[in-house]
């Protein structure tokens, strides 16, 4: 047994998201959100070469030692798979050991709302889940694959980096790629997908200009494309993607978001009152014909607008989810606030005192 499996089954008992491995400090674990020490002592640059090195294989060991990040995946002896990320800093060596359960969750059991479900019965177009890091959206996808794999008889192509949750194919064919092993990029895997009789692609991050040219190619020629951004709303995903691409290519690409792009959900984790777990809050976009006309009109801005108007359609803001699952009590308000955008909103369910003079001299940019 690689001797780092220690710290990973400790995390695993403790019911930690991701273990932490750094030089000059002791192991950490994310739990619920908060990063926390476990009692060991400070790893030095040596010990902690030696714990990795041992779990590496010899193209990755290579690879490491060009200075070249690493991202692959990790099965422990005692089992628990993980994402794993190996990196260098100024003092040595860090990991990041990401969990990844076994059994993929349903939608249900994420308790999502069901317009997901209705999401994953599109024959195409693009569907687009973000986010910041950590906040879920793997996992988001993974359920919604795990339906189509369930209820629809397809051909679905995943492309990730690395591979995390592991799909056997049920009524659908599931074929998982990952990059560095399988294909050379996220632009070459869904070059390569559209010629393997696709109904279904996943494209594990929309990165570069290249991949989201191609991920729309894909859209538009009668494909189902899921994919992932780091942004942190509709409208943001919105300008992320009109930006990325050249200017002389900006009037297509709206074209392509106002005809094409079926959805964006966006999503945050946010603690639970007792503080021993997190729940997940959805801002959700679905496009429709007013919607269309803002992004052809450069008023993205509107959207938000149109968006409080459409809850009839599955629609949602972010600041109205959180509000609910405040007056729900599923949600802890001190955390939820650090993700609303109108913070004046949420100032009479904050309990912790230290935030309300924050809000009440509209420094915002502080929370």
């Amino acid at each position: 047994m690689a001797r780092i499996d220690a710290f990973l089954k400790l995390g695993l008992a403790q019911g930690c998201s991701d273990i932490h491995l750094a030089v000059g400090v002791p192991p950490m674990l994310r739990m619920n959100g908060d990063l926390m020490p476990i009692k060991f002592r400070e790893l030095s640059d040596n010990e902690l070469e030696s714990y990795i090195q041992e779990i590496l294989t010899t193209k990755q060991k290579e690879q490491l030692s060009k200075g070249d990040d690493l991202d692959f995946s990790y099965v422990a002896d005692e089992g628990g798979r993980f994402r794993v990320n190996v990196f260098r800093k100024a003092t040595g060596y860090g990991a990041v050991f990401r969990y990844i359960p076994g059994d993929v969750p349903t939608l249900d059991q994420l308790h999502m709302p069901p317009i997901l479900k209705k999401f994953c019965d599109y024959h195409q177009g693009m569907v687009l889940v973000t986010g910041s890091t950590g906040t879920g959206k793997s996992t988001t996808l993974a359920a919604m694959i795990d339906h189509l794999n369930s209820t629809r008889a397809l051909n679905i192509i995943s492309l990730e980096d690395p591979i995390e949750f592991v799909h056997p194919s049920k009524k659908s064919q599931v074929i998982q790629r990952e990059l560095g092993t399988h294909v050379a990029s996220f632009a070459d895997g869904v070059r390569a997908a559209m010629r393997e009789d696709p109904d279904v692609i996943l494209v594990g991050e929309l990165r570069d200009a290249e991949t989201i040219s191609m991920a729309m190619t894909a859209a538009e020629t009668g494909h189902l494309v899921l994919g992932t951004l780091h942004t942190t709303g509709a409208v943001k995903t919105l300008d992320r993607i009109i930006d990325a691409l050249p200017g002389e290519l900006r009037e297509q690409t709206k074209g392509f978001l106002a005809m094409s792009l079926k959805a964006v959900v966006t999503q945050v984790l946010v603690k639970t009152p007792d503080g021993r777990g997190r729940r997940a809050a959805l801002e959700i976009l679905v496009n429709n014909r007013a919607i269309a006309k803002l992004i052809t009109s450069d008023q993205t801005h509107q959207i938000p607008s149109q968006m409080q108007t459409g809850k009839a359609l599955g629609m949602q803001l972010m600041d109205q989810t959180l509000l609910d699952f405040i007056n729900a009590k599923e949600i802890d308000p001190d955390d939820a606030i650090r993700f609303a955008s109108d913070k004046k909103k949420f100032q009479r369910f904050v309990t912790d005192t230290d935030l309300v003079p924050i809000i009440d001299i509209g420094d915002e940019s502080k929370l």
